[in-house]
């Protein structure tokens, strides 16, 4: 097992108590999703709209005992993360900020976007989306219908629609992904206020991760200006179809975290409701526990990968395809424990039964894992065969000077 450092345990701890106050929330939030906006004043709701926020941006950073925490590492996301979506990963994605689209914001803008988006972010509480994803088309960037035109007179015009977008309803900004040409170079992405006209958002029903409220983007005719778009400083290569993949390596391993905390808490949910267990059932929580650490060990490991070369995303891939697999697969044998009326009389569990499936559709399916996984066994392969020299890309990461003993 990859073992924490000091700093990293601080942050550990913290999170746990974070944890614990959003479980407090959870099934409120179930029940109704806008009940966030009445749990505003909880302090890590609060402070996660100023997390994840560069530091030259960043002046009042998260200290624990006397550590700086920006969570801009997917090592440092994994660890509280981890504990977060252990007390309740619904509230947790619910709450404000912008951890998917600050990223991209981070990647591609210049200074004066930079400013201007996380400025924003410091001044108020602020939501901010990530609108990626395409009815009937996922989040295959190829198939994108989406549009970024010239107008007359300067600027462009966003036309298309979005779908399973996370806080859609209740984000101020948006960073929206259009395609402005062909192939992988025509991809762009563009910040939006979302109170712009053209702009609307619904809420999409769901049965899990419902205090995400994801929605539903409807963008017709919106204008944006040449301001608004990202990456245009930088060659059409990095400001397309490039920043997209390395935001989803960045966020594997954060999601496969989710997962590894949402299997944690039903085991201990057992432990917790189930006193009397025969022998054959405690063999059974000590295998699910051991299966639970090889995932969080891989995790671990894709975090140190993704930190030490933002394009190598394969254990990443890796991770994302266990975590996803063993959270459904742990919930579901820990309603087991409790028997057939399990769902009735355990509403906390069986939540986190329902939002456990919402793992297998974050940042890519078990599917696009899967293809991403074969692009470098094929690769490593032709290597191997003499096709290639050097070490493929995406093989084998150097963990030095990561935050692990």
């Amino acid at each position: 097992m990859i073992e924490l450092d000091d700093r990293l345990r601080i942050l550990q701890r913290a999170a746990r108590e974070w944890a614990t106050e959003l479980r407090s929330h959870a099934l409120e939030v179930d029940r109704d999703p806008d009940a966030v906006m009445r749990l505003l004043d909880v302090p890590v709701i609060r402070g996660s709209g100023t997390l994840q926020i560069p530091p030259e941006y960043n002046p009042h950073p998260l200290v624990l005992s006397g550590e700086r925490f920006y969570m801009m590492s997917a090592l440092e996301r994994v660890v509280a993360l981890e504990e977060c979506a252990w007390g309740d990963a619904s509230l947790m994605l619910a709450a404000p900020g912008a951890p998917m689209a600050g990223i991209v914001v981070a990647a591609l803008g210049d200074e004066e976007q930079k400013e201007r988006f996380f400025g924003r972010l410091l001044e108020r509480l602020t939501w901010a989306c990530f609108a990626l994803s395409e009815p009937a088309r996922g989040s295959d960037a190829m198939a994108m219908t989406t549009t970024l035109t010239p107008a007359t007179g300067g600027g462009f015009t966003l036309n298309g629609g979005k779908r399973y977008v996370g806080n859609a309803v209740r984000a101020q900004l948006a960073v929206v992904f259009a395609r402005a040409g062909k192939g992988p170079t025509g991809l762009k992405a563009v910040l939006v206020d979302t109170s712009a006209s053209g702009f609307k958002a619904e809420p999409v029903p769901t049965l899990g991760l419902r205090g995400a409220q994801l929605g539903a983007i409807t963008l017709t005719d919106l204008e944006v200006s040449d301001e608004q778009v990202l990456g245009r400083h930088l060659s059409s290569t990095r400001a397309g179809l490039w920043a997209w993949l390395r935001t989803f390596n960045v966020l594997r391993p954060t999601v496969a975290s989710m997962g590894v905390g949402m299997a944690q808490a039903a085991v201990d949910y057992v432990r917790a409701h189930r006193r009397q267990l025969t022998s054959h059932e405690r063999d059974m929580i000590d295998t699910m526990d051991r299966q639970i650490n090889a995932v969080r060990h891989l995790t671990r490991r894709s975090a140190i990968a993704v930190d030490a070369n933002l394009s190598d995303g394969y254990i990443a891939s890796a991770a994302k395809v266990r975590a996803s697999r063993i959270a459904e697969d742990v919930t579901m044998r820990a309603l087991d424990f409790f028997g057939p009326a399990a769902r009735l009389e355990h509403p906390l569990l069986e939540k986190l039964a329902r939002d456990v499936r919402g793992i297998e559709y974050m940042e890519g399916t078990t599917n696009v894992q899967r293809l991403s996984l074969f692009n470098l066994l094929a690769r490593t392969s032709n290597a191997g065969r003499g096709m290639g020299s050097g070490t493929a890309q995406g093989g084998r990461p150097e963990f030095g000077g990561s935050s692990v003993t």
